[in-house]
């Protein structure tokens, strides 16, 4: 088979099964491991066994490794440092003992299994059982939009520490290779390795990334900062190679060392094609390595290895979230979340079975068995609340105290606002709904800022205004208005859906980031949205006239008229160097200024006849021989030499720039 036809294959089959598991509503990840027992050599045979192809693959895990170096940040670290450092550092750490300890047992009732690998073997396969899948977990909570909720806070708190605890464990299963004698002084020098490397690079990296990120950029050239950011990822991947650590190291500290500058959120969309992509191919690989034959051969082996772990990680996790605190509702939805197997236990596991520390029919058995585990990650999730309303008793007890609660704050109140979220926005609304002696309830879900506000007498509840059950409670059909208070446009949708089910006529305000949602929410039902960085830009605005005697009516004139037409005028701006830059496809509108050719086709031509607003522009302005008129009208026409400020998204202002130049 040449590399055309493999590569064709490869595609083929991914299509087909990534289709068909976006149809089940199952994630992706599923299907390329599908794909991959299907029509690898142990099953059909389509694809054999080929060393490039595996080598191709482990690219994505570097991919994957970058893109949790961007996320990694010690503010972050410092906020979630209890779920991190505690729960996460627990979990990983009685997840690999609770695996080895199982696995002396089950050695001593099937030695067969660990003839070769012994303590080792069972070492590396602890740590691959330690880990949860982020990519799946992730997933469903944010569909779910639980990741602010008390056990998503944990899982994430968990799933940033594994993700940390993979740097040292891809350092440490290559030593655990060694004879025994010889792994202390194996593990020092590859300490001392990652210690020198990493301190040389995140010294001296620090420094001329910025500085060197700022000269391409500075090129506009989105090729060129595409090549670049291939360079920097693949390049300090091979240095740490050259240091006999592993390529997913160095991606780490490539993403750590861009995370800082200003260019993180361009080089976070930029990169995700290719970590998709591979990653995608990196699954079908792993998907490949399992022998169905094996497999049934030893079935109620992986059917052991399959409900055992899961079960005891579940169980293992859940006592630790209570340890740690959290209500037993809590506790058993994060212990779900976490019991499936993750990307990176693969990782480890072909790790450790290229070295030889896990025999081969063990090897497959756990291998079907996490595979089978992050099938059924997605309906553990799913059908979360009715497994802990059946394994616990207190939950519905506890989920009606908290409704009742709500009721109990709101049930003597007529006219009154519904605050949902009550973060600085919201707590500056209550302030000034307070000084006009209008009532609220505020709901959140975030417990240490309601028990902090509670007990200092604010009208505050946790609850999740994205329930049904919680606007109901928060009296919702006696309200006079609802203020959704946190730039969220996913939840924002939901909530709004809910209150057009539950009062239609109950007046929405809804807080945005910018103006790219502003029509989604006005056609969802929100009777105002108001994009704070506009509205920022407006009272700026406002103070500086006033300051140079600009008459106060006028000026609320202005606001007004800015206010009114949905803010129209202020919609867009033109970027520069030290604004984030925006993906290339990315809605959000922008200004830019382009000048008309000597002799282009445009000239003579009227604005009207160029119909730029089929492509989704519109022409705020035109600057002749020094003079500006502003909203010209489409009888306008263009001459050679006029500059023209356009108004729409990247894509379509590219388009309309075409058009313009065109010669």
């Amino acid at each position: 088979m040449t590399t055309l036809e493999l590569s064709l294959l490869l595609l083929l089959a991914a299509v087909i099964g990534v289709v068909l598991f976006r149809m089940l509503s199952l994630p992706p990840m599923l299907g390329y491991l599908a794909v991959g027992i299907l029509i690898g050599p142990h099953a059909l045979g389509m694809v054999p066994k080929d060393e490039g192809t595996r080598y191709l693959a482990e690219f994505g895990v570097v991919f994957l490794m970058f893109s949790i170096g961007l996320e990694f940040s010690l503010s972050r670290l410092k906020t979630m440092r209890r779920a991190v450092f505690g729960l996460g550092m627990a979990q990983v750490a009685c997840s690999i003992l609770m695996v080895v300890a199982g696995g002396l047992g089950l050695a001593w009732l099937a030695p067969e299994f660990f003839r070769q690998g012994g303590l080792p073997g069972l070492i590396a396969l602890g740590g691959a059982y330690a880990m949860s899948s982020t990519a799946i977990v992730v997933k469903i909570l944010n569909e779910r939009l639980e990741l602010d909720s008390r056990h998503g806070r944990l899982i994430l708190g968990v799933l940033l520490f594994q993700d940390l605890a993979v740097v040292p464990l891809l350092i440490l299963v290559p030593a655990l290779g060694m004879p025994l004698h010889e792994l202390p002084w194996v593990l020092t020098v590859a300490a001392a390795k990652a210690a020198t490397v990493l301190v040389l690079l995140l010294y001296f990296g620090q420094k001329l990334m910025r500085r060197w990120f700022f000269v391409v950029a500075k090129q506009r050239s989105q090729e060129l900062f595409m090549l670049n950011l291939l360079l920097i990822t693949l390049g300090l991947a091979w240095i740490t190679e050259q240091a006999g650590l592993s390529l997913a190291l160095g991606a780490f500290v490539a993403g750590m060392l861009i995370s800082e500058t200003e260019y993180r959120h361009q080089v976070e969309e930029d990169i995700k094609p290719f970590r998709d992509v591979l990653l995608g191919l990196f699954f079908i690989t792993i998907g490949m390595l399992l022998n169905v034959r094996t497999v049934l051969d030893h079935f109620g082996l992986v059917v052991l290895l399959l409900t055992v772990p899961v079960g005891l990680k579940f169980g293992l996790i859940a006592l630790l979230a209570r340890w740690f605190g959290a209500t037993p509702g809590v506790a058993l939805r994060t212990g779900l979340g976490l019991a499936q197997a993750g990307e990176f236990g693969f990782v480890l596991l072909t790790q450790a079975g290229g070295l030889g520390l896990i025999e081969a029919p063990l090897l497959q058995a756990v291998l079907a068995s996490m595979l089978l585990s992050m099938l059924a990650a997605p309906f553990l999730i799913q059908y979360s609340d009715r497994i802990v309303l059946r394994l616990s008793s207190t939950d519905w007890l506890q989920q009606s105290l908290a409704l009742t609660q709500i009721a109990r704050q709101t049930m003597a109140t007529q006219k009154h606002v519904i605050i949902c979220g009550y973060g600085r926005s919201g707590q500056n609304l209550a302030r000034l709904l307070e000084q006009e002696q209008i009532s609220y309830v505020a709901l959140d879900l975030d417990p240490e800022r309601v028990n902090e506000a509670a007990s200092a007498g604010y009208s505050v509840v946790y609850g999740d205004a994205a329930r049904r059950e919680t606007l109901v409670a928060a009296g919702i059909g006696r309200a006079a208005a609802m203020v959704i208070s946190y730039a969220d446009t996913r939840s924002s949708l939901k909530v709004l859906r809910l209150c057009h089910e539950l009062e239609p006529a109950l007046p929405v305000i809804v807080r945005t980031f910018d103006d790219s949602d502003l029509e989604v929410l006005q056609a969802a039902g929100a009777a105002e949205v108001v994009p704070e960085i506009i509205e920022g830009s407006l009272m700026l605005a406002s103070h500086a006239l006033i300051l140079l005697g600009v008459p106060m009516n006028r000026v609320v004139r202005r606001i007004r008229e800015a206010r009114d037409t949905r803010y129209q005028m202020l919609r867009g701006f033109f970027h520069g160097a030290t604004d984030e830059a925006d993906h290339p496809d990315a809605v959000h509108v922008r200004l830019r200024s382009v000048t008309t050719p000597e002799g282009a086709q445009v000239s003579g031509q009227s604005l009207g006849a160029l119909r730029l607003s089929l492509l989704g522009v519109e022409v705020t302005a035109i600057l002749r021989r020094g003079i500006r008129g502003i909203d010209p009208g489409p009888e306008a026409i263009l001459q050679d030499g006029d500059a023209l400020v356009l108004r729409g998204t990247s894509s379509a202002l590219a388009l309309a720039e075409e058009v313009l130049l065109k010669k």
